[in-house]
């Protein structure tokens, strides 16, 4: 009997696989159908760093070292009659540690993908986020050692230990002694994931977002929701962990200001800042709306995780404290709004927003934007500058328009 496509769901840089062979550090498909294979291109790369050099890209192409196609009858000659078995579901990411000791690309691009990309096989999760779907066994990443997956402010390992609390991480070391025992092993199912391989994505291409290839596959709306509630869940342990609470139902609106106005780059005009604060306080005292003005980094990574679980409308300038939208309740009052420097655009936080199903709006100054009439990415003088300016009466009506919306929605 042949052995057909070993691949369940596949796009561009994300795929799922059973029964995914390994021998001496080489990824092995086994099938008598290769033509149901894609381009390896489309699926790993050599991990080689990424850089804007089109020369470069070039050796980033993978290699037979990389991964094979292989027949059965090719796998009983390199294999035996037996392997030993990586039982459960194995998340692999191929990728170098180039990106991956940054919150926003651990959390809102690879974390992401790979719940996204898995979440395709149960495509029906309610919104109460139960899934069908066994937690990943392990994560393996087999050119990236032990110390460089953290970022600086421990929120990747939170993240990680919060969604998954029995998940087993492999590194660089346990992968070359796996080869050095030149046995093969077969790895029940495997979520593979390789940044420079999402590149070559359509969506991608769109985007500048190596997730956003996996929303090609079927889902849920709901899908992000079995990874919040287990975060925001454990940010709640020790206070409130009832379901209203983890859901993040608020009787009243609550408001997040993302300050970054104690770093040293990329912040408003202080006067733009205080300007600011003053009318979401007005917004507050007139509506009785809940109005918190932080800089995260001042926050704790409990407090962190619960502010943004709680939180109705997220604002602040482009930057990594943003990624905590991640954590948001989607329902039609969500809202992130993101300030720019006049001209300037990054798909990073607007993309992600619209993929948990929130509305974003960038401002430039007292104008804003939203889909479908968003600007090209660009990256102007100014861009990453002190000096950004922000009409903060004009935040302030966009609040009032959206949450005034809203209320008419639930009337």
């Amino acid at each position: 009997m042949k052995n057909r496509n070993p691949i369940l769901n596949e796009s561009t840089g994300w795929t799922i696989f059973d029964r995914l062979y390994l021998l001496n550090g080489t990824l092995y498909v086994v099938t008598d159908e290769p033509e149901s294979v894609p381009d390896r291109l489309y699926i790993l790369s050599s991990a080689a760093f990424i850089t804007n050099d089109p020369e470069e890209a070039l050796l980033r192409a993978p290699t037979d070292k990389n991964m094979r196609v292989i027949s059965t009858t090719e796998a009983r000659q390199l294999f035996g009659t037996e392997a030993d078995r990586l039982d459960g579901v194995t998340w692999l990411a191929y990728d170098p540690k180039q990106f991956i000791t940054h919150y926003y690309h651990w959390s809102a691009e690879l974390f992401f993908g790979f719940w996204r990309t898995y979440s395709s096989l149960d495509p029906t999760i309610p919104p109460s986020g139960e899934t069908s779907l066994p937690a990943p066994r392990r994560m393996i990443f087999p050119h990236l050692d032990s110390n460089n997956w953290r970022d600086y402010a421990k929120m990747n390992q939170w993240v990680v230990r919060a969604a998954f609390p029995s998940l087993s991480m492999e590194f660089m070391n346990d992968w070359k002694e796996r080869a050095a025992l030149a046995r093969p092993y077969v790895l029940d199912r495997v979520v593979l994931a390789d940044r420079a391989a999402a590149m070559n994505g359509e969506m991608y291409l769109r985007t500048q977002r190596t997730a956003a290839n996996a929303f090609a596959l079927p889902g849920s709306v709901n899908w992000w929701t079995t990874i919040r509630n287990n975060v925001v869940g454990f940010s709640l342990q020790g206070e409130a962990t009832d379901a209203a609470a983890v859901q993040g139902i608020e009787t009243r609106p609550v408001i997040s200001y993302i300050s970054r106005q104690g770093w040293n780059r990329r912040k408003l005009r202080q006067e733009d800042h205080e300007r600011l604060v003053e009318e979401l306080y007005r917004l507050r005292d007139e509506y009785g709306y809940e109005v918190n003005v932080v800089e995260m980094d001042k926050l704790t990574r409990m407090e962190q995780f619960r502010l943004a679980g709680r939180t109705t409308i997220m604002m602040g300038v482009h930057g990594n404290g943003l990624t905590a939208l991640l954590w948001m309740r989607p329902t039609p009052r969500s809202t992130v709004m993101e300030f720019f420097y006049p001209g300037g655009f990054a798909h990073d936080y607007e993309y992600t927003t619209r993929a948990l199903g929130m509305v974003h709006y960038g401002f430039w100054n007292d104008r804003h934007f939203t889909r479908p009439d968003v600007p090209l990415p660009a990256y102007p003088e100014g861009f990453q500058g002190n000096e950004i300016p922000i009409d903060g009466a004009a935040v302030a009506r966009l609040v009032r328009e959206r949450l005034t919306l809203a209320e008419e929605m639930d009337d």
